[in-house]
């Protein structure tokens, strides 16, 4: 069975989606089968992917609303090994499509549960705001990835997350665990960056990446030619960064990589 990693943080610009669409693009450089899972409504990872996320037929929002299978909504990118499950502003109004329905909380687990094992990894890029999408992703993930910027209020809202997640693995979804932390838009030529770093690392007693994600140009630009970094530009600094956080979560847990 694949491993199914949440991409999470409800405060916005932190990297969620370049997080998500990179570390999906490099895992399957590495030969990995990837699947994305974009809950966003704004859908910028199935841009980013290269995937018009207005002439999709079947979203995630249909797929939430049971009116489609998983299997139905699967893309295949032009990315090799890289399948993504898109997303459009019409997800927008699912919150309130899905009140009322019992087992809110579970669609897109159950939905999962039935493809996980044809894959080697599945990245849902989630809403930057605690709601029931970001819930269900929660509990359909086996870990949190936490992207987090060096900046002055990055500590901001983390402990309202890590609170949440401690919910959903209380009511939900025992299992989940936080994957690790991984600092984004660094700037090493402001010492802020550095001090940002070092006080998330006094203050969480979680896994943190070695691997910092630096500020690029090229890493900004590359959503917009709908191809993740690593096509766009191959030997960016961003491209590397990524390639490393790769190979981290690849070899997670793996004695010789500590």
């Amino acid at each position: 069975m694949g491993r199914i990693i949440a991409i999470a943080n409800q405060k916005g610009g932190v990297g969620k989606t370049t997080t998500a669409i990179n570390l999906s693009a490099c895992l399957s450089e590495l030969g990995q089968k990837v699947l994305t899972i974009d809950i966003d409504p704004q859908g910028n990872t199935t841009s980013g992917l290269g995937v018009d996320k207005n002439a999709v037929d079947n979203s995630v929002y249909d797929l939430m609303l049971g009116e489609c299978k998983i299997e139905e909504c699967i893309i295949e990118t032009e990315i090799e090994n890289q399948f993504l499950i898109a997303s459009n502003v019409n997800l927008a109004g699912a919150e309130i499509e899905l009140i009322g329905i019992e087992e809110k909380e579970y669609i897109l687990k159950k939905e999962t549960d039935r493809i996980s094992q044809e894959y080697d990894f599945i990245i849902i890029d989630c809403p930057p705001s605690l709601n029931m999408l970001t819930v269900n992703a929660l509990t359909t993930a086996n870990t949190v990835l936490v992207p987090i910027q060096c900046e002055y209020y990055a500590l901001e809202g983390l402990s309202q997350l890590i609170h949440t997640i401690e919910l959903v693995q209380k009511r939900l979804n025992p299992d989940l665990e936080i994957e690790g932390v991984v600092f984004t838009m660094y700037d090493a030529r402001t010492n802020l960056s550095l001090q940002v770093v070092e006080n998330v690392k006094g203050y969480l007693h979680q896994n943190i990446y070695k691997t910092i994600i630096p500020r690029n140009v090229r890493l900004a630009e590359a959503p917009s030619h709908g191809l993740p970094i690593n096509l766009y530009d191959s030997r960016s600094a961003g491209a590397e960064s990524y390639r490393l956080l790769a190979q981290e979560v690849l070899h997670k847990g793996e004695e010789e990589w500590q």
